[in-house]
């Protein structure tokens, strides 16, 4: 595992109910720079470690007693803690569906334990960087994997959220995997107003990331186009 380089380390806590696990995955980021400062057994745990220590991101089992991984990322989600600790799933195996759900719920990615020694510190150096990861790589085409994976239902809401045309454009960008400044040269507007327009929405959609951008707006069925 090579080595983080990065002006601060990043602060990690684990969330395995195995301590052999645990052990070995501070071990490993340890020697690779990372900072490990905590540790979970369980699910309720790991949802007070990050409470407490507010991370930089949490490696977190789905398989857990009291509460699973799906549960943890919705008592995060629920209490606004997700917003700057960022989650990777760890799994020995995981559907399909499974990816999809955890996407939804706010993770950044989902490694395989089997593949956690040799991808598990490029999944971390992606999430920090605002890319999201599934199994064995980063996910370059968000827009066509959640599309094939997750379930669409309408919107039931007439007024889209409260979405404005211009940002329902905004989200077209993003859904598309257009940068900001990618997105201002397409509208025609300042790279500041796309930033402006992106906290507006984070605030009506109540996302707090891109990645959770995109899974509402297709989950949603949000009246978006694909951009070329």
């Amino acid at each position: 595992m090579a080595e983080v380089k990065k002006d601060k380390p990043i602060r990690v806590v684990i969330a395995d109910d195995h301590a052999m696990v645990r052990d070995g995955l501070r071990r490993s980021l340890e020697y690779a720079g990372l900072e490990i400062v905590g540790e979970a057994a369980d699910g309720m745990e790991a949802v007070a470690q990050v409470r407490k220590l507010d991370p930089d991101i949490l490696l977190l089992d789905l398989s857990m007693p009291k509460h699973d991984g799906f549960e943890a990322l919705r008592d995060l989600r629920a209490d606004g803690h997700a917003r700057h600790t960022r989650v990777i799933v760890l799994t020995a195996e995981a559907s399909t569906e499974d990816v999809a759900k955890a996407l939804d719920l706010g993770a950044r990615g989902l490694v395989l334990k089997a593949l956690a020694t040799e991808k598990l510190l490029l999944a971390i150096q992606t999430v920090m960087d605002g890319g999201a990861w599934v199994g064995a790589g980063p996910v370059k085409d968000l827009q066509s994997y959640l599309r094939t994976h997750l379930p669409v239902k309408p919107s039931g809401r007439s007024d889209n959220y409260g979405l404005t045309k211009r940002e329902l454009q905004i989200i077209s960008g993003v859904v598309s995997g257009r940068a900001n400044k990618e997105i201002a040269e397409r509208f025609g507007i300042a790279e500041d107003t796309v930033k402006h327009h992106l906290s507006n929405i984070f605030d009506k959609t109540g996302v707090s990331t891109r990645v959770e951008l995109v899974v509402f707006a297709i989950k949603h069925s949000l009246p978006i186009d694909e951009l070329d």
